[in-house]
């Protein structure tokens, strides 16, 4: 059973910057693809990012893309997801995730594990 924390949420100015910390517990982490989901009210939840177990690959959605960054530290059992130029539309819970195999699927329900969320908002 793996067992996911996220922190670093808050809330920024648009333009501003936030680094979020997924810390995983459990075994195997190393092996776990991991992922970067979120969710605003009244929306479904959506893909943002998703990095190998490796660190090779990574993924992102195209609203994030050039803004956004996912990386992790093994080593740490923690992945990151440093937010750039953020908009009020990326205003959400953020939710991390990890499954086996493959990182580059987008669907949250072929992830296995979910962290509880960190709200980011951002202020226009």
């Amino acid at each position: 059973q793996v067992q996911l924390v996220e922190s670093g949420g808050g809330l920024v100015q648009a333009g501003g910057s936030l680094r979020l910390s997924c810390a995983a517990s459990g075994p195997g982490f190393s092996v776990y693809a991991m992922g970067w989901f979120r969710q605003a009210p009244g929306k479904e939840r959506e893909f943002v990012a998703a990095i190998s177990w490796s660190g090779s690959r990574t993924y992102y959605a195209d609203s994030v893309k050039g803004r956004f960054t996912i990386s992790r530290e093994n080593a740490k059992n923690t992945v990151y997801l440093q937010m750039n130029s953020l908009k009020p539309e990326d205003t959400a819970v953020y939710y991390c995730a990890s499954r086996r195999g493959w990182a580059g699927t987008v669907s949250p329900s072929e992830y296995d594990y979910w962290g509880q969320g960190t709200q980011v908002t951002v202020s226009s």
